[in-house]
């Protein structure tokens, strides 16, 4: 996110989780407020642990769709990493707690997804106008 330094990442992040959690997934206050937000639980690619991170994301059906934005960082941010490793996920999304994979958007899907989210919520479009990478966008599925 930027600007911010991997601990302060990790210190609003845990604020986020903690008061997403207290509230059935309702985000009061802070800059996540209002936007429809997910929790994702993941396997750390190099440490194995469990992390979890909120999410901003766009319904495409039964699906979830996130952006490996890092709030317009250069770079990838850090669970980009983790699920290209490791695809299998938790998701909290209101309530509800269930697994899911992950999966990278590629070609015309990812096209597609990419303008229905930023029609959505056009400072993704922003994210991506603003870094030379081409920015992730990965499909969340629910697991049986």
């Amino acid at each position: 996110m930027m600007g911010m330094t991997n601990e302060q990442v990790l210190e609003f992040n845990a604020g986020v989780v903690e008061q997403f959690r207290a509230n059935a997934g309702e985000l009061a206050d802070g800059p996540l407020a209002g936007n429809p937000t997910l929790l994702m639980t993941m396997t750390g690619a190099r440490s194995g642990r469990q992390l979890t991170t909120p999410l901003t994301f766009f319904a495409d059906g039964d699906d979830f769709i996130v952006m490996a934005s890092a709030g317009g960082e250069p770079t990838h941010p850090a669970w980009y990493f983790n699920l290209v490793a490791n695809p299998a996920v938790e998701l909290e999304v209101g309530s509800e707690r269930f697994g899911a994979t992950a999966q990278v958007t590629e070609g015309e899907e990812r096209a597609r997804v990419f303008e229905a989210m930023v029609a959505a919520m056009p400072r993704f479009g922003d994210y991506q106008a603003g870094v030379e990478r081409e920015i992730p966008i990965f499909r969340l599925r629910r697991t049986a």
